[in-house]
């Protein structure tokens, strides 16, 4: 019964641990999604800007305003590509942390295999055992009624 209620306290420890690289796969997720909102609004933003901008020079600009304009444009592209590569390390993250939930989900899988296959041999064994005493028992009373009857026919 000890190696059962090792195994019973490695799968509780193995669902604790599944549960919180669950959480932190979904916590992954949820930074994710915040950086790829935060890209969409500087990609929009961007489009925006160029958008006003193109509708602007179109009255009247100066060379000036337009060397402005190029380099605003240029920062916010810098800052796209430091957004894009923000996230693709969040997506790096998501990985990791499926990949850290997956390694858990099969330990406690395979925790719990070892449980059923040790149940099922003590299952055995003790229907082994169960199946001895009722063929002891039934010996017993077989010679029992030809001992009642060798009795009676004397």
């Amino acid at each position: 019964m000890s190696a059962f209620k090792s195994l019973a306290l490695a799968i509780e420890l193995g669902s604790v641990k599944r549960d919180q690289a669950l959480a932190q796969l979904q916590a992954m997720w949820r930074a994710h999604a915040f950086a790829q909102e935060q890209m969409d609004q500087l990609r929009q933003y961007a489009q925006e800007t160029d958008q006003r901008w193109t509708q602007g020079a179109q009255k009247s600009t100066t060379p000036a305003l337009l060397h402005h304009h190029y380099q605003f444009m240029e920062r916010l592209n810098q800052a796209i590509a430091l957004q894009d590569g923000a996230l693709g390390n969040a997506m790096q993250r998501v990985e990791a942390a499926r990949q850290v939930l997956l390694q858990t989900e099969l330990r406690l899988a395979s925790l719990k295999l070892v449980l059923t296959h040790r149940q099922a041999g003590l299952a055995k064994v003790q229907q082994k055992r169960d199946q001895k005493q009722m063929d002891e028992f039934a010996a017993l009373q077989i010679q029992r009624q030809l001992r009642l009857q060798a009795e009676n026919q004397a």
